[in-house]
């Protein structure tokens, strides 16, 4: 099963991240709109990411709900028909909830760098070091906190789990 080293972090100062994040990946990065549907599931999380132009991606992961760079792994499996997937799976399974956002994407070496816009919380990103076969953990992680100090992110800003476990909280935007 792939996996990366991720961490996610509230933002402050969205603009100040942006240009750290452009400069780092020489780009002004990719801006895409996401609905994630969250299913219930008994180990986990199972999401449909509604890719907002026609496609879609299945996507199921683990990680601890942890602070600080942790593992994930994940499966994603591809779609044409995010409605008609997303139908079926709110039959079978229920509906945990929905997150919607407008994530700006950067590439920085190995690492998803995601500046995210989140429906009802606010500004968050997210870094996603993609891991190599090869990599131990521990580089992973070595890599996302060597990020985490370029881009400016604070230990104190980290936050555990996801979006719709931060919705679920009630967590509000500040």
């Amino acid at each position: 099963m792939p996996s990366n080293v991720e961490i996610k972090a509230k933002v402050s100062d969205r603009m100040r991240l942006a240009e750290k994040a452009a400069q780092l990946s020489q780009s002004e990065g990719t801006i895409i709109r996401q609905q994630d549907t969250f299913f219930n599931c008994s180990r986990g999380r199972l999401k449909l990411r509604d890719l907002m132009n026609g496609s879609g991606q299945l996507i199921f992961y683990e990680r601890p709900d942890t602070d600080g760079p942790k593992l994930s792994q994940y499966s994603i499996s591809q779609t044409s028909d995010p409605p008609g997937l997303r139908a079926a799976l709110s039959d079978a399974l229920g509906v945990k909830g929905e997150v919607r956002k407008e994530r700006r994407l950067f590439l920085i070496g190995q690492t998803r760098v995601h500046l995210d816009t989140v429906e009802g919380l606010g500004d968050y990103m997210e870094l996603e070091v993609v891991m190599r076969p090869e990599q131990t953990v521990e580089e992973g992680q070595q890599v996302a906190e060597d990020l985490m100090e370029q881009l400016g992110v604070s230990q104190e800003s980290l936050v555990t789990g996801a979006y719709m476990d931060l919705i679920l909280q009630g967590f509000k935007e500040t």
